[in-house]
């Protein structure tokens, strides 16, 4: 950040004819002012930040952490994209593999952005720590996954802003295509109207992600830590896959708005486990049986892991619904899989990913009523939607409602979005801050996730 900060005063001060004799900042390449430092890599997202290049930042990725196989895999990852024919990487890793790992990235400090994605249960420590030594944190959600976390973690933004650091979290689903066009027609009232109230039966907004242990990732099967399946570690469904959709539900009813905690009140939230046999857990994680700290979680041999997790609550006067599944493994053909939906006056906008969809997730429109509708759908797709999704177009389907066609040229996939959130932060990065509303809202994302998880525990 002090780089970033003294080329843009330099630039000023050549603005205003005022002469430098250091020329060194004026041949200084932008591709030296982010350097970018790993710790502890125990997910694979921490690699798929490293998919793809950034002019921005220094070619060489700092590595900290604990010798392991995660660490490993980490290092596998960035070799094969750096192996690949098409558009190949050139990430160079200087690595430090040690127990103190923590305490040596912060007393070397040969970066300025701190990178994340792991063990749940130490990121919040991580961040803290980081932000005391004066770094910026790049973080895979969640930032935290219980009360005593989330108090840590307004102590860490007050700590950020006082050092002029940024704290920011990987919200790769605002970047999925039809959420994206889902968040247009929303803010388009002559076709959505205005967000319902809703009820808690019928919520104005409503968001449901289902997920699987076995998966491909970068077209190798997934190995899971087993310390994945432990929530003590990982935290429970109910704040970590739920942060994303808590996220969208504020990004999308309440667009570049700055949401008070004192306006959210949760009013129902439950848990329940998915249950894994021992040979699923052999298939997923690698491993011959169980570890001790899992034992907790075993019933007549088989593991019960409370990833799944609901929750329906009041945001600024409007219900919303928040859900996560969690399955074993999805049927051949299919994946995770989305469905969301907002109720307008005029329409709800409608977010489906099943078999009719060939599991690819689809908006469709349904209006309130036929007279008319179609002629304001098409001038809203052929003025704000064709400006921002080229190429879109609408099918009339036989309920009457609309599918919404997107172009295949938006749908670039979940790992690829990663280095659009990734751009992103380095524009921040670049202006020294983040639009007013992220961080009062990152709170806000985080105090909906921990309170659920309070009032679902008591149950």
């Amino acid at each position: 950040m002090k780089n970033t900060i003294s080329f843009l005063l330099l630039l000023l001060c050549i603005a205003c004819g005022e002469k430098k004799t250091d020329n060194k900042m004026v041949d200084k390449k932008t591709s030296d002012n982010v350097k970018m430092m790993t710790l502890d890599p125990g997910h694979f997202h921490a690699a798929l930040v490293q998919k793809k290049m950034y002019p921005q930042v220094d070619s060489t990725i700092y590595l900290f952490a604990p010798d392991g196989p995660e660490v490993q895999d980490f290092l596998n990852k960035i070799n094969s994209y750096n192996s690949r024919e098409e558009a190949p990487t050139a990430w160079k890793v200087e690595k430090y593999l040690g127990d103190d790992y923590l305490e040596k990235m912060i007393a070397d400090k040969p970066g300025n952005v701190m990178i994340v994605a792991g063990k749940n249960s130490k990121k919040i420590d991580y961040v803290l720590e980081a932000v005391k030594a004066g770094l910026n944190v790049y973080a895979d959600k969640p930032l935290v996954i219980n009360p005593e976390g989330f108090k840590k973690l307004q102590q860490a933004f007050e700590v950020a802003e006082k050092n002029g650091v940024l704290i920011y979290d990987i919200m790769t689903e605002r970047f999925e295509s039809t959420t994206l066009m889902q968040k247009t027609f929303s803010g388009l009232p002559e076709v959505f109207g205005e967000l319902v109230d809703g009820t808690p039966e019928e919520p104005a907004i409503s968001k449901e992600s289902v997920h699987h242990f076995f998966k491909y990732v970068s077209g190798q099967p997934l190995v899971r830590p087993a310390w994945f399946f432990d929530v003590n570690e990982e935290g429970e469904g109910i704040v970590d896959v739920t942060t994303h959709l808590v996220d969208l539900v504020q990004w999308e009813a309440f667009s570049e708005q700055i949401i008070d905690t004192n306006n959210i009140e949760m009013i129902t939230a439950k848990r329940w486990p998915t249950i894994l046999t021992t040979d699923e857990f052999q298939k997923v994680t690698g491993l011959d049986g169980y570890p001790d700290y899992l034992k907790k979680d075993i019933t007549d041999d088989k593991l019960n892991v409370f990833c799944n997790g609901e929750m329906v609550y009041k945001i600024n006067g409007k219900h919303a619904k928040v859900s996560v599944i969690w399955n074993y493994q999805a049927p051949e053909g299919t994946g995770d899989t989305h469905y969301s939906i907002m109720r307008g006056t005029k329409s709800d906008l409608i977010i489906k990913q099943g078999e009719k969809e060939g599991y690819k997730p689809t908006l469709y429109i349904s209006p309130k009523q036929q007279d008319g509708f179609e002629e304001l759908l098409n001038t809203a797709i052929e003025g704000e939607i064709t400006a921002q999704f080229p190429g879109t177009t609408k099918e009339k389907m036989e309920d009457g409602n609309y599918k919404i066609n997107i172009p295949d040229s938006f749908k670039i996939g979940h790992e690829a979005h990663f280095g659009q959130v990734t751009e992103n932060y380095l524009k921040y990065l670049e202006a020294g801050q983040l639009p007013s509303w992220e961080v009062p809202n990152m709170i806000s994302k985080y105090y909906t996730t921990t309170k659920a998880y309070e009032l679902a525990k008591k149950d």
